[in-house]
């Protein structure tokens, strides 16, 4: 194979569309934009509009809460992820389970607010966990096994920060 034998891969070389050119380049005039108004503009389009219509996103009822003031950031974990950690050798049973320790081990990538400990897997080392919260399947399991689960009372918010 020489140099000048080299291509580029079909379609990674595309010719710009020269669009307003005059009538004979097929995309004169209005430029491929159809007629007048604001679809022929630039920038502006209502996204939505259903020509005085009230739009569908407004028709349909609005459902649930969502906390943004006050939600805590949590990571879940499972408890298979924990034990695979564990036989995996990067996470030590015999010693307290927190967050940090969780992204020491790479079960986290970066500890949040806190940890909430979900039931899903199975557990048979006997832990120390100490975490923001648990599901109460994920507490009998890890009690089944012989370990103990500590909830971690939340960080009392100042005055500044309620504010």
């Amino acid at each position: 194979m020489q140099l000048h034998d080299l291509s580029s891969r079909p379609g990674a070389r595309k010719v710009r569309k020269r669009i307003g050119r005059g009538i004979g380049s097929g995309k004169g005039k209005t430029g491929g934009r159809g007629g007048k108004g604001q679809t022929a503009r630039s920038g502006v389009r209502i996204k939505g509009f259903e020509g005085g219509q009230m739009p569908l996103h407004r028709r349909l009822p609005k459902r649930g809460f969502k906390n943004t003031k006050f939600a805590r950031k949590l990571n879940e974990v499972n408890l298979g992820r924990i034990q695979a950690a564990i036989d995996a050798g990067t996470l030590d049973a015999a010693a307290k389970i927190d967050a940090a320790a969780l992204v020491k081990a790479g079960v986290l990538r970066r500890a949040k607010e806190g940890v909430r400990l979900l039931g899903a897997g199975e557990i048979k080392a006997k832990l120390a966990l100490a975490v923001f919260g648990a599901s109460k399947s994920a507490v009998a399991a890890v009690e089944k096994a012989g370990g103990t689960v500590e909830i971690l009372a939340p960080k009392p918010e100042t005055s500044e920060q309620a504010a």
